[in-house]
């Protein structure tokens, strides 16, 4: 079994050709999600939107459609943490936030820094740390605002080809930037960044355009190619259409990371480090596959 979600009661149209600059229509995102987690060998969704110590949320205001993705550190688990409870809490606050109207949609790093400080402000320290890409459309300027903090990241596909993408943020190998909230002993000795330290993009988008957003877990397994000839298959903008392709990328991309003999992403990325690896990455994987459309109530 896989799980899909998909989000929104909206009425996707995809036009052929350049659009005028005076298009006064209103922009919305159609979306569905698909994902695994590592130690599962079939698609399991937790409670929420959590693909194993994955987190993701898909909300919309009357000014904007909202997504966002996270990635749970997992080296957490060796001292008694739930990775995934960062990441989901991150997410769940995210999407809050966005409902309740309190962000503004050419500011993606306020929702993330206003979630973030929300967790460290809890009573009850809630410990993890998490990379975390959140992507928003602004309905009437037809502008997409994204932040992204650490490896996760978004492609943004016209034509076939990727015309944007985000970039990813790493220290070291293997060592992504990443939010963090630690026990006061440990405080100076985990890993934590700020989310202003987060990546920024703003640019146009048309109708038509598939934006892809994912966790590292897609990415480590799947190069840009592979990605656009499964997005080729997206030949309609119903919600089925888009549903069954991100299951697709989802499911491709999961038995890659279990391939011993075949050369990943993240194998070239560490024998580019001067490692010896070799096949794919066994990790959590979440993928959110949107259409740009007319926005319809």
């Amino acid at each position: 079994m896989f799980s899909v979600l998909s989000y929104g009661r909206l009425v996707a149209r995809a036009v052929i050709g350049g659009l005028s600059q005076t298009d006064s229509r209103d922009y919305s995102l159609v979306t569905a999600s698909c994902g695994f987690g590592k130690d599962f060998r079939k698609g399991i969704l937790k409670k929420g939107m959590c693909y194993g110590d994955d987190a993701c949320f898909i909300a919309r205001h009357k000014s904007a459609d909202v997504l966002g993705v996270a990635d749970g550190v997992g080296g957490w688990r060796d001292y008694g943490v739930d990775p995934s409870q960062f990441s989901g809490t991150l997410m769940k606050t995210c999407e809050r936030l966005v409902k309740e109207g309190r962000f503004v949609p050419s500011n993606p790093v306020g929702v993330l820094t206003s979630s973030y400080y929300e967790l460290l402000q809890n009573k009850v320290p809630l410990l993890g740390s998490s990379t975390a890409c959140i992507v928003v459309l602004d309905r009437q300027s037809h502008r997409l605002h994204t932040a992204n903090l650490g490896d996760s990241g978004f492609l943004v596909v016209r034509e076939g080809e990727v015309v944007h993408r985000s970039d990813e943020q790493q220290h070291y190998f293997n060592t992504p930037f990443q939010l963090s909230i630690a026990p006061p002993e440990a405080e100076g000795a985990v890993l934590s960044d700020s989310p202003d330290a987060a990546d920024r993009s703003s640019f146009d988008v048309e109708l038509g355009d598939i934006i892809l957003t994912a966790t590292d877990g897609l990415f480590d397994n799947m190069p840009d190619y592979m990605i656009l000839q499964e997005l080729k298959k997206l030949k309609n903008t119903n919600y089925e259409s888009i549903q069954q392709t991100a299951r697709s990328i989802a499911e491709q991309a999961h038995v890659l990371a279990y391939d011993p003999n075949y050369m990943s992403p993240f194998a070239q990325f560490a024998c580019d480090n001067g490692l010896n690896v070799r096949g794919g990455k066994p990790d959590d994987i979440t993928v959110l596959l949107s259409i740009v459309a007319e926005y319809t109530d």
